[in-house]
């Protein structure tokens, strides 16, 4: 069976693996003070162009959205994100858990708009009780979205404004970073995203790491005592080695950027494939992840042969499934789809 569920289906890439052997029997102190934690949290800060980031690595993605939200937020506050945001529809109430809640407002093929946040917020305050609510409390989003679509900088622009009208912290959700960055159809760099927001981060485990995510704090505006939240979260590694020597590779001589534009090229080549075979898409994506429309009895192809997300189900006859490339993908698998087709 060829795959095509995911972005992390695979393990690592080569020369991941090969940096974690390499450096294998080194002894090396804990909870990211190690030399490669060093090494690439210098490479992060240069490749965002923002010398006074401060680079924090973390376990995954859930851990890394649950801990940065509850850092940040008052206990009063909670997170305003779109409904299909992944921390308002696919974490489990992780942020919940916190005691925080998700705020959840309109939302277009992922994206928030800047006019629906600021409409929100003059809502809220707006109202006579509000002092007997939960106060926004900082903005999230995600880039890639969930629908695999990208903000333009002047979107992003637009919402860092709204954002200091009411001073809320902007935090953008990268898990997917790398393959929104290299995108045909993106005016948008890691420095804009460095410079708009107040923090991010730049996600490893979806684009060739075994694991592991790198938080950006852009405005020396990391939360006190952020090491022991983390941990506090169960997100700290005590071989914080793990992600260090991963990140360290990933940002030396553009490997991350290079498997990222890969899984864009392999996208590509799918969604031609599949537009050529008469398939309908459910919406337009410029990144790895591609959303099909299906009727039912076309499912019954993929069977056994091919694996794949559900996404939904938009009525009782058809059904929108995700096929995503990534660093992994190869061209062998995307010649056994086109015989399957």
């Amino acid at each position: 069976m060829i795959s095509f569920e995911s972005d992390y289906i695979a393990g690592a890439h080569p020369k991941v693996l090969e940096a974690l052997i390499r450096t294998n029997l080194e002894s090396l102190s804990g909870y990211g003070s190690d030399v490669y934690c060093a090494f690439a949290r210098e490479k992060i800060k240069k490749a965002c162009g923002c010398k006074g980031a401060q680079v924090h690595f973390l376990v995954g993605g859930t851990q890394t959205n649950q801990v940065i939200v509850s850092s940040m937020l008052k206990s009063f506050e909670g997170v305003v994100a779109a409904e299909t945001g992944h921390v308002s529809a696919h974490e489990a109430g992780a942020i919940e858990y916190t005691g925080h809640k998700v705020l959840t407002i309109p939302q277009k093929e992922g994206k928030i708009a800047a006019k629906d946040l600021q409409t929100y917020v003059e809502g809220f305050y707006g109202d006579a009780n509000h002092e007997h609510m939960v106060f926004p409390g900082m903005v999230y989003i995600s880039h890639p979205t969930e629908y695999g679509t990208l903000y333009s900088k002047e979107e992003l622009e637009d919402i860092r404004q709204v954002c200091d009208k009411f001073e809320l912290p902007l935090f953008l959700d990268g898990a997917r970073l790398g393959y929104g960055l290299m995108s045909s159809r993106t005016d948008v760099k890691l420095e804009d995203i460095a410079r708009i927001c107040d923090v991010f981060y730049i996600g490893g485990t979806k684009v060739g790491a075994l694991c592991g995510e790198a938080v950006v704090f852009t405005h020396n505006n990391t939360p006190a005592h952020f090491l022991t939240r983390i941990k506090q979260h169960g997100a700290l590694l005590a071989k914080g080695r793990l992600l260090g020597v991963q990140f360290d590779t990933l940002f030396t001589d553009n490997l991350y950027f290079e498997i990222s534009a890969h899984a864009i090229r392999m996208a590509e080549r799918l969604k031609e494939l599949l537009k050529t075979k008469g398939y309908e898409f459910y919406l337009e994506s410029p990144t790895n992840q591609q959303f099909v429309l299906m009727k039912d009895e076309q499912l019954e192809k993929f069977r056994g042969k091919v694996a794949y997300s559900f996404w939904e189900k938009p009525d009782a006859a058809h059904t929108v499934i995700r096929l995503a490339t990534s660093w992994s993908t190869t061209e062998e698998d995307l010649a056994e789809l086109e015989k399957i087709l």
